[in-house]
């Protein structure tokens, strides 16, 4: 009998306390692709039991953080040991649409340099969320960030998502892609180091993809695939701790980029932005 061919690749999946999303994202992985996969759930939370079942029933496994890591932080422990070509790393709330990921794969075949790729990302109601995003200029990326929800029509935010061109149906280069889908070539994850784990939740993704494309490697929007994300549950479950995670990602991603000694007072007026804006989120959440 001849041996099993080994899976090509690795699919990681940061759980905390999941529910039946998690076993939606499981059955939907069968039909993504026709080869073999690794499936392995990095569990952030207390209780193993609907991982340690979903596993059992998926052919997955289990791998127990030891506590609430992170996003980044659990998807490289997730990745670390990997010996596949490719890394998938994905939200337990999105849905896999037939074939997307043996099309996501023919994809990377088709762009070697591709470092990361990602689908086209549908919301629950059919609509694309904005998955394929420009790098933010200084002005647009603090604008952006420190008015955005306090003042959604400001001109930096205008500025900012007129840049995007997700919607457009044309497989092309991003600045970078949402990491709630992401297929990544295993070789580029490790070179640039995979994701920052000085980022809880939130920027990891595009912080990841600015490195990525720093060290000469692409990242690929592939509109015609497409998978169903959820989305949002973390916000509603915990939208305090969520809220503070976001405006820290924020102080840190944009404080970071902005580093030279001269930009100092841009520093200074990003974080007195993010506390404000952070200050108002918070009292409307309560």
């Amino acid at each position: 009998m001849a041996a099993p061919t080994p899976p090509s690749v690795r699919v990681v999946c940061v759980t905390f306390h999941p529910g039946d999303e998690l076993d939606a994202f499981a059955r939907s992985l069968h039909e993504a692709t026709t080869g073999p996969v690794e499936l392995v759930l990095v569990d952030n939370g207390s209780d193993h039991t609907v991982g340690e079942r979903v596993a059992r029933e998926h052919g997955g496994r289990v791998l127990p953080a030891g506590g609430n890591l992170g996003y980044g932080r659990a998807a490289n422990l997730g990745a670390q040991d990997a010996t596949q070509e490719w890394l998938v790393v994905a939200n337990p709330d999105v849905v896999w649409h037939p074939g997307s990921l043996d099309a996501l794969l023919a994809a990377g075949a088709r762009h070697p340099r591709a470092g990361a790729l990602g689908p086209g990302i549908l919301n629950t109601d059919g609509t694309r969320y904005p998955s394929a995003r420009a790098l933010p200029s200084l002005t647009q990326g603090a604008g952006h960030a420190v008015l955005g929800r306090v003042w959604p029509g400001n001109p930096w935010t205008r500025a900012y998502q007129r840049r995007q061109e997700d919607t457009a149906s044309v497989e092309r280069t991003a600045g970078w892609l949402s990491g709630s889908c992401l297929l990544l070539r295993t070789e580029a994850f490790r070179a640039v180091g995979g994701f920052d784990e000085g980022y809880f939740m939130f920027f990891e993704d595009l912080d990841l993809g600015e490195r990525l494309g720093l060290a000469g490697w692409e990242n690929v929007y592939v509109p015609d695939v497409t998978v169903t994300h959820i989305g949002g549950t973390s916000w509603r479950e915990r939208p305090a701790r969520m809220i503070r995670a976001h405006h820290a990602s924020a102080a840190r991603y944009l404080t970071r980029r902005y580093h030279r000694w001269y930009q100092w007072p841009v520093r200074v007026a990003i974080r007195a932005g993010l506390a404000v804006r952070q200050a108002l989120e918070l009292r409307a959440a309560r």
